[in-house]
């Protein structure tokens, strides 16, 4: 039976993503990485197919991808500004890529599969949150195709699901954005 929660309740109903620019370093590493990174795999999964991974991006790794990212926006036409918004994404001092690497089965369908991989993002975002972590989950030019198979070494028919900034956050708590009305968004039949 299930046991009932008030933390988690509370912190549900106020947990905030921290957006990258407002994080520091370090982020999690040793114990504190593998508690959320343990946690995050703790996801629905239907047929246990685990379809999906996770690659840490250290920060010295981060530094790395940074010439590539701005080489093919270059060469993809993006301007100075664009470029520079990508690029000070990857300042965040940890960020974990959730690859959804889908599963061959004629049971489980591929967007359950999809799921799953989306499942371990909120999932991770929660548990670094709840840890007491900075954290928000984002795309952006390392999620496109191309760049994500160069830098990221992905197999034949893996895609970024996430990627997940981790650091620390020392500021004061961040404002609530406007939610949507339940009676806007449910209905009961």
């Amino acid at each position: 039976m299930p046991v009932r929660s008030d933390a988690a309740l509370a912190f549900l109903a106020s947990r905030r993503s921290v957006p990258p620019k407002l994080l520091s370093g370090p982020g999690p590493e040793g114990a504190a990485l593998e508690q959320l990174l343990t946690l995050a795999i703790r996801v629905p999964d239907h047929g246990k197919l685990a379809p999906w991974r996770l690659i840490v991006l250290s920060r010295t790794r981060l530094d790395q991808m940074v010439a590539p990212i701005t080489a093919a926006m270059t060469a993809q036409g993006a301007g100075e500004a664009v470029i520079a918004k990508a690029i000070s994404a990857l300042a965040s001092p940890l960020i974990v890529a959730v690859i959804l690497s889908p599963v061959a089965s004629d049971k489980i369908p591929l967007r359950e599969q999809v799921m799953s991989a989306a499942s371990v993002c909120l999932t991770l975002l929660q548990a670094a949150l709840a840890a007491g972590w900075g954290a928000a989950w984002l795309t952006g030019p390392l999620a496109e195709d191309k760049l994500a198979r160069d830098l990221l070494a992905l197999g034949e028919g893996e895609s970024v699901a996430g990627l997940i900034h981790i650091g620390r956050f020392d500021g004061e708590a961040l404002p609530d954005r406007p939610r949507p009305e339940l009676a806007d968004k449910v209905s009961f039949l």
